[in-house]
């Protein structure tokens, strides 16, 4: 019989697959959607992410939100720590941050009020398959714990699953955005 552990590494196969099919088809403008999501929380502090091999780009938002606010960008600690947001706008030197990931030399840190989450699979009901690190999960927990935060996750539409494995510890999204939709659980 498999573990969940196991369940979870075939939901993140079958995902990847279907986002690099995604990725390669391609869409003119995949943040035009999350940009107008972003724009009534334009000025408080928000988290986005560098996109990684066949990840939905949300560069454009990120850099029009950075001219009304502070943007920042996830450092990733060790293994079993909540993630620490630098500050980020384009102009930013990027050095190597580990994990496959940039991060900007220098800048203040930030504490988001309102994050753009990258995920492997998600569903219609704000669940969302990580890449198995629980770096999010933490970080979600001790900030809705200090107060109101905004999860967005951010996806090529192919990634959507109606059967994922969650578990109680999963943080789930407040909002989906994809390329095509707006998924308001």
């Amino acid at each position: 019989m498999k573990d969940l552990a196991d369940i979870k590494a075939e939901a993140r196969a079958r995902a990847f697959a279907r986002r690099q099919a995604a990725w390669e088809r391609g869409h003119p403008a995949p943040a035009a959607l999350l940009m107008e999501v972003l724009a009534p929380h334009w000025g408080r502090p928000l988290s986005g992410y560098l996109p990684m091999r066949s990840e939905i780009d949300p560069l454009p938002a990120m850099a029009e939100a950075a001219r009304h606010g502070p943007v920042g960008v996830p450092v990733t600690p060790k293994r079993g720590h909540p993630l620490s947001f630098r500050q980020w706008t384009p102009e930013s030197v990027m050095v190597d941050g580990g994990f496959g990931t940039s991060i900007p030399e220098s800048g203040n840190w930030i504490v988001p009020e309102v994050l753009i989450v990258p995920l492997v699979a998600f569903d219609r009901d704000g669940g969302r398959l990580g890449y198995g690190g629980g770096f999010y999960d933490r970080t979600l927990a001790l900030l809705r714990a200090a107060g109101p935060v905004t999860a967005i996750g951010f996806a090529w539409a192919a990634q959507e699953d109606d059967g994922l494995p969650l578990e109680e510890t999963d943080a789930h999204l407040d909002l989906i955005v994809t390329e095509s939709e707006v998924i308001r659980p």
